[in-house]
């Protein structure tokens, strides 16, 4: 998504030049922190570590949300699994949920995916839907959200993890609850956007208060109407402009 935004930025502004990094958050934020980049783009807040080493260091820094995204359970097309659970979903990471026939599925064993343990993602599952539990089940690692949505549209009994925007991609995203028995919602962009779904973050963009023109210029134009089209072209949900949802009720047949 960002390549798009830089693509769409360097387009009207032909003079802009800058360089992109990949990288982890943690990452991003410590090369803010030590002036080696200009623009941080993390998948989540800063925690309370990076804002305490940030005073003690007397940074002022800016933030700025510019897309909701969603965590996403997903499992093979034909797996006849609906609806998980936040608690359930946590029930098979930790080991005790082995098989699919002790949710109602097929008398397999259940394949849990996930993506490295120092990713963004997996440390946002392990912070949400974990908590304080370890992961004890015997998992697969894959390294990226198209590599687990290829693994489990190959396997029937596979389950994994993956952002909002590789949803329907080949893999059946499941409706999941923030404990059972309340409602089980997709993440859709309504869901994600008020927060009803229970997986729902935030992109942001952090910057140094006294930082270059350039990259406060970037972020005006990710937040600008033209910027949040882009987020809600690449599949995630924008968050500076209004968003209004339609519901279309089904066409009546004629008489």
């Amino acid at each position: 998504m960002i390549a798009r935004e830089q693509t769409a930025f360097a387009a009207l502004y032909l003079d802009a030049h800058f360089e992109m990094r990949t990288g982890s958050s943690r990452e991003a934020v410590r090369a803010l922190f030590a002036a080696e980049c200009d623009l941080a783009i993390i998948t989540r807040e800063l925690d309370v570590g990076e804002r305490a080493a940030a005073v003690r260091g007397r940074l002022e820094l800016d933030g700025y949300r510019f897309a909701r995204d969603a965590v996403v359970a997903v499992v093979h097309p034909d797996n006849g699994i609906e609806n998980m659970s936040v608690e359930q979903l946590r029930g098979i990471y930790e080991g005790t949920l082995a098989r699919w026939s002790e949710m109602g599925g097929r008398p397999e064993a259940i394949e849990p995916v996930i993506q490295p343990m120092d990713s963004d993602i997996t440390q946002f599952f392990l912070e949400e839907v974990m908590g304080e539990s370890p992961i004890r089940a015997r998992v697969y690692t894959e390294p990226s959200d198209s590599a687990v949505v290829a693994r489990v549209a190959a396997n029937r009994a596979a389950l994994g993890f993956i952002s909002m925007a590789w949803a329907d991609r080949g893999a059946k995203a499941l409706r999941v609850a923030s404990v059972t028995g309340l409602p089980y919602l997709l993440a859709d962009p309504e869901a994600v956007y008020n927060g009803t779904y229970a997986l729902t973050r935030f992109d942001n963009l952090y910057v140094r208060s006294d930082g270059p023109r350039l990259a406060n210029g970037f972020i005006t134009f990710v937040t600008s109407r033209e910027g949040q089209a882009v987020v809600r072209d690449c599949g995630l949900v924008p968050t500076s402009v209004p968003v209004r949802f339609v519901r279309r009720s089904p066409l009546r047949g004629s008489h």
